[in-house]
Order: C-alpha cells, then sequence, then structure tokens
C-alpha cells in the first residue's frame, strides 16, 4: 500500500477553498477576511473581479491574469488560466526580497461551482501537493434563502455537504425559526461539520481556518479533530461492528436534493487486511465513485504497526497518509463518508464481503 509518513515536520502552505451560492454573501465575507491581520499574508485565487467585486488597487495586467494589491497587502489573482500553474508559479511570482510573500491561500469558486475538480487538483497535482495541504472548504449559506436554494439547487447542496465549515450569512435579517430549521437541515446534511454564524458579514478567521488534518501549532496531524467521528452517533450494526447514522427518515420529501445525499461513519472493530481493504475502495471507486462526495478515515491494517488517514472526493484520493503511532488508546477504524444515492448498507456489505474473502 502505497503511503506518506506524516509524522514529521512539514511545512506546505494551507489551502482553504472559499465557495458557496450565488447570493450567498462570499463577497462581503471574503472583503471583511481580507482586511484583517490574520490574513495579511494570504493570497487569494478568485475567478472574475467582476463576479466579487472586491475592493483593490490595480497594479498590473497580464494577458491571462490580473494582480491586485490589497490594502490589507494580500496578493490577488483571478484564477482565468489553470489553477495548477497559478499555485506552481505563485511563490515565485508573489516574492518578497527573495522570500515568499504569503503563507496561506484562499482559492474563492463561482457561487455555481462544484468545489470537487479544485479538491482534486490539490490531490493529484505532485507539484502542488508538494507546496500546498488542503486546510478545508468553507461555505457561506444564506440564512435568508438556503433552504430554498437547497431545494432548487442541487449544486448548493454539494457544496454544504462537502464542507469543512459552514457559514451562515445574514443570519440577522432572518428570524429564529427559520435559522434554526436551516441549520438542522445542514446539521444532516454534513453532521460533523461546525456551523459559523457571520454577523453582518464579519467572523473571527480563527473559526475558518486550520480545519485540516494538519495541526500547525504541533507540526503533526490531530486525526480526532478533523474527522470528527463522534458527530455520526454510535448506533452499531449487525454483525460487523460498524456504526452508522442513517438519516433517512428525516427525509420526507424524496423530491428534495438532499434527500439524496448520506452521511455515515463506520466503525469496524477488528484490523483489516490491507488488500482486502484496497480492493473495497476500488471497488466503490468503480462503481460509484461519482457519488462519493467526500471520504475521510483512519484506518486499522492488519499488517502495520501504525493506522493510516485516507482522504478522499469522488474517485480521486489522496496518498494514504501513514502515521507512526495512534492519536489515542482507540484502535478501531473509523471512515466517514457523505455520499449521493448510497445507502450505509452498501458501503457495510461490501466491506463484509471483500474481509471475508
Amino acid at each position: 500500500m502505497d503511503n506518506r509518513d506524516l509524522d514529521r515536520p512539514s511545512r506546505p502552505l494551507p489551502i482553504s477553498v472559499l465557495t458557496g451560492f450565488l447570493g450567498s454573501g462570499k463577497t462581503t465575507v471574503l472583503n471583511y477576511l481580507i482586511q484583517q491581520p490574520a490574513l495579511s499574508r494570504t493570497l487569494v485565487l478568485i475567478n472574475e473581479f467582476g463576479e466579487i467585486g472586491l475592493d483593490h488597487d490595480l497594479v498590473t495586467h497580464s494577458k491571462d491574469e490580473v494582480v491586485i494589491e490589497m490594502s490589507s497587502g494580500c496578493p490577488c489573482c483571478t484564477i482565468r488560466g489553470d489553477l495548477a500553474r497559478s499555485l506552481r508559479e505563485a511563490p515565485d511570482r508573489f516574492a518578497r526580497g527573495g522570500a515568499p510573500g504569503f503563507d496561506r491561500v484562499v482559492v474563492e469558486t463561482t457561487g455555481l461551482a462544484d468545489p470537487a475538480p479544485i479538491l482534486h487538483t490539490l490531490m493529484t497535482d505532485s507539484d502542488v501537493a508538494r507546496r500546498y495541504r488542503l486546510d478545508g472548504v468553507i461555505t457561506t449559506v444564506d440564512a435568508v434563502n438556503g433552504s430554498d436554494t437547497l431545494d432548487r439547487q442541487i449544486e448548493s447542496v454539494k457544496q454544504a455537504a462537502m464542507a469543512d465549515r459552514l457559514l451562515l450569512t445574514k443570519a440577522d435579517l432572518t428570524d429564529l425559526h427559520i435559522l434554526r430549521r436551516l441549520k438542522e437541515r445542514l446539521r444532516t446534511l454534513n453532521p460533523a461539520t461546525p456551523q459559523i454564524i457571520a454577523e453582518k458579514g464579519t467572523v473571527d478567521p480563527a473559526t475558518l481556518f486550520d480545519a485540516g488534518l494538519y495541526d500547525p501549532k504541533t507540526r503533526s496531524p490531530d486525526v480526532q479533530a478533523w474527522l470528527k467521528a463522534e458527530a455520526y452517533g454510535e448506533m452499531h450494526g449487525h454483525d460487523y461492528g460498524m456504526a452508522g447514522h442513517d438519516h433517512d427518515h428525516r427525509h420526507n420529501d424524496v423530491n428534495r436534493h438532499d434527500a439524496h445525499i448520506k452521511a455515515v461513519c463506520l466503525t469496524i472493530d477488528e484490523p483489516i487486511r490491507g488488500d482486502a481493504f484496497d480492493a473495497w475502495l476500488e471497488f466503490l471507486l468503480q462503481l460509484r465513485g461519482a457519488n462519493l462526495l467526500r471520504v475521510k478515515g483512519i484506518v486499522n491494517v492488519a499488517e502495520l504497526t501504525g493506522p493510516i488517514v485516507i482522504h478522499g472526493v469522488q474517485h480521486i484520493f489522496h496518498p494514504p497518509v501513514r502515521l507512526k503511532e495512534w492519536p489515542s488508546k482507540d484502535r478501531r477504524s473509523r471512515i466517514v463518508f457523505i455520499t449521493r444515492d448510497i445507502d450505509e448498507s452498501v458501503l457495510r456489505n461490501t466491506l463484509r464481503i471483500f474481509s471475508d474473502a
């Protein structure tokens, strides 16, 4: 099994993906964030200035991109060309005095965008992976119109389901009952993700960033904070010691887009053979890869002394990361799935088949 050892100091730059449907308040939030001292050394990549309307002073033009210097000192450019190329060239392009001019990246998507292709780029481009690491997906949700948008637009459901942080905007413009119902709906879609209220576009940057596996303070993985397996409940399945959280009973309207989204954590008590685990994942990817919206887990592989950490988005998986030791006394495998039109029983039963083979 190909894997990487994460139990060592590492300095890849964190990338946060800021997404959210049209009108959900990304512009206001981003304008606020880039003025904060905590983000003064942040590179912001956006799709089109015409859409985002950022306050800025124009510095220079190029054929493929526009580069600006924001009032906070952040460099910024549009992603009119290739994202991977922009990220590869950025350290030299924005160098200051021979040193990198930024220590964090925020990539803003269009309101209609599926965040998956951006995550795929971060996972599959070797040059990008050496310099950057995914910190998390931040999704803005309009507290006033959020439920209607989730009903009408499948893209908005995917944006919420794949998020590491859900940022509720315009909460001051709606009543508490509507806000409470939206928060519960989002919690069903994505149980482990913190829901953060943006007050008139203002939010503490500390609540949005450092959401990834890597803890910048200790320079080591923090699997428990990243995985949050406990948020999915402990409703054990039969025979195989798997915990899941079946949300079907909450979706009475089968026409709602999020009725098709499932959030489940499989907890496996016994170590799994490496060949069986690889074969199971390969089977899922070939059979239903496009509907595996996000997969995160820590796995007890029978042949290894320490666990491996996995992270996948649809049919693309980051190379497994091998830890030298377990982060706690809990040696169970815990795998979180956010899926579309895949029943929990399919995940559980196929793993049993491959494990018993």
